[in-house]
């Protein structure tokens, strides 16, 4: 993926964390969780802090997860920005690890949510959503692919894009991920592509139309063995500028920026083998808000 722009986070009535950059999403300040308090008298209640026993620094690939992202933003369109939000003040601020917000949409473009609502919470989810989508591994098959991007897209900027991507996604590009040259995974190895995302900020809104950015985690690479590009783990925020169109909001431009990117755990990387089985295992979700 290339990196991006458009770095700024949320307004100024969004849950009151407008002056900080990056408010709890990994910047200057840090989501924490509060535990339930435990036996004062039992020292263990609670476990200790461990440092890092090591930094691992990844080096290769640049982070393809979201190949669709990056390509984007060769075409796209324009924005005019979309219409005030009807959540409260303290929507977002108040229980930063709670789930927040209306019902979830019931409806589906394919396999991808649909039917947003036309406000700040609206915008944020499909964001979420179309985040998921584009950095799936559908998006390395060519049917599968347009199908994404029609569903994700504003109808005036897909030609164009489809276009692009169909170019991007070359025998080279395919080699450059582990893949086959036609975009088949290789016998015996498993490929991984999944966005997750971490929380989604309003950066804009006036009209129809809005600015959203995706802080995400993700995973990419083969699992199996003898595999020469193992799944690494990345850090990335995508902003995407939405549409209102034909009552749902659409992609019509994107660009993605590296991190906000916390350090490296103590936590030994599992086998190949154990890769493979966890995304055979756990599916994705459709549904992010």
């Amino acid at each position: 993926m290339s990196p991006g722009d458009e770095h700024d986070y949320r307004g100024k009535d969004q849950g009151g964390r407008a002056d900080d950059p990056y408010s709890t999403l990994g910047g200057t300040r840090q989501t924490r969780t509060r535990l339930p308090d435990g036996d004062p008298g039992n020292p263990t209640a609670r476990r200790p802090v461990r440092n890092s026993r090591s930094l691992v620094t990844i080096t290769g690939i640049v982070v393809l997860l979201v190949a669709a992202i990056a390509f984007a933003n060769r075409g796209g369109g324009s924005d005019d920005d979309a219409s005030p939000g009807a959540k409260s003040s303290g929507a977002a601020g108040s229980g930063p690890t709670a789930a927040t917000g209306t019902k979830p949409v019931e409806g589906k473009n394919g396999t991808i949510p649909s039917g947003f609502a036309r406000d700040e919470q609206g915008a944020q989810s499909a964001a979420a959503n179309y985040a998921v989508a584009l950095g799936s591994a559908e998006m390395f098959n060519s049917d599968t692919r347009r199908t994404i991007i029609e569903a994700t897209h504003d109808p005036a900027v897909v030609s164009k894009l489809q276009t692009s991507l169909d170019a991007a996604y070359s025998p080279a590009f395919y080699a450059n991920v582990g893949l086959n040259e036609d975009g088949t995974t290789p016998t015996g190895l498993t490929f991984i592509s999944r966005t997750v995302p971490v929380g989604t900020k309003v950066v804009d809104m006036d009209g129809d139309a809005a600015t959203v950015e995706v802080w995400c985690t993700g995973l990419v690479g083969l699992a199996g063995e003898g595999a020469t590009k193992p799944v690494t783990g990345t850090w990335f925020t995508i902003s995407q500028k939405l549409k209102w169109v034909a009552g749902d909001w659409k992609i019509s431009s994107s660009s993605q920026a590296e991190g906000p990117t916390p350090v490296n755990g103590d936590n030994r990387a599992s086998t190949a083998d154990d890769m493979a089985a966890a995304v055979d295992g756990y599916g994705g979700f459709t549904y992010a808000r």
